[in-house]
């Protein structure tokens, strides 16, 4: 497995000034990561940063555009809620959205404020702030938005079902909300999030070679596969080329194993709660998707 590549120092997109509530959360994001009960999202996507390139970001546009049934967000508002790396907060602004995008990780804030500076086009529409979903006082102060955008993101809150409540109360009639949440495979997913926990109360040197162990057995099997088939370039390029939605191989292993707290549902239990809140399902993706992540985009039809 390849090395980290350090990106460059999240220091000159970075505000000298935070709010007394940017501050709290700030404070208590850093006590949940010492206490182990919180994996560093953000400084995963710090070390994704270098990799982020055109192709990249027209990946991440199109990925958006299709799922949304939308091409092109002119005029739209677009709220991205634990925008991580924030790669789709900028194909959101690349597709001509107002964007809106906060995370509760400290890093996260600074890898999105640093892809706005290196990559939003001119004159774009764009916030970005430090926040959480679970601050009521915070959501109800953001308004509502013609598109609410949280990929794999609330059933990292330790709050599932309330970050969920908050994210579709932020849509307004006629809106959409499009969320990715882990698939419930019952003992499974008990079992992963053993390991993840296991990963977020060792010490620092062994994360890296824990990552390396646990995703072996499924990397083992990517390579027979390509061995089988006669194709073993597919190795070098299932580590090279970008991911479906423009991220990178690696990047994707650390943030599973270590992703932690961890929740799922599975896909009827999304679909009952948003219908019991006047949604319609407009898109799906849930097919094979193993422990991965479920994708839905509903419309708000009724308050």
């Amino acid at each position: 497995m390849p090395r980290d590549v350090l990106a460059p120092p999240l220091t000159s997109a970075t505000p000298s000034a935070h709010s007394p509530s940017e501050i709290a959360v700030r404070t208590a994001h850093a006590g949940e990561v010492t206490r182990g009960e919180r994996f560093e999202f953000g400084k995963n996507w710090s070390r994704f940063l270098r990799l982020v390139d055109e192709s990249r970001i027209q990946q991440a546009e199109a990925s958006l555009a299709r799922m949304l049934r939308e091409p092109s967000l002119e005029g739209r508002s677009f709220l991205d809620i634990g925008c991580g790396s924030g790669l789709f907060s900028l194909a959101a602004a690349r597709l001509g959205a107002r964007v809106h995008s906060f995370d509760f990780d400290t890093s996260s804030v600074a890898c999105t404020r640093e892809l706005k500076m290196r990559f939003a086009p001119a004159g774009a529409e764009w916030d970005v702030e430090q926040g959480s979903v679970l601050d009521a006082r915070y959501m109800q102060g953001l308004g509502s938005f013609d598109v609410v955008y949280s990929w794999g993101v609330l059933h990292h809150t330790g709050r599932m079902w309330e970050a969920l409540e908050a994210a579709a109360a932020a849509v307004r009639p006629g809106g959409k909300l499009y969320i990715a949440i882990y698939n419930d495979l019952g003992t499974r997913s008990a079992r992963w999030r053993t390991i993840k926990r296991t990963y977020n109360h060792l010490p620092r040197p062994l994360r890296m070679p824990f990552t390396a162990l646990v995703s072996l057995p499924e990397e083992g099997k990517a390579v027979a596969r390509a061995l089988v088939r006669g194709r073993p370039g597919d190795i070098l390029r299932r580590w090279r080329a970008p991911r479906n939605r423009g991220m990178s191989h690696w990047r994707d292993i650390v943030d599973w194993v270590g992703g932690y707290p961890y929740e799922c549902a599975a896909p009827e239990q999304i679909f009952d709660f948003c219908r019991d809140r006047g949604f319609t399902l407009i898109s799906l993706r849930c097919g094979g998707v193993g422990l991965g992540c479920n994708e839905f985009v509903f419309e708000r039809t009724s308050a």
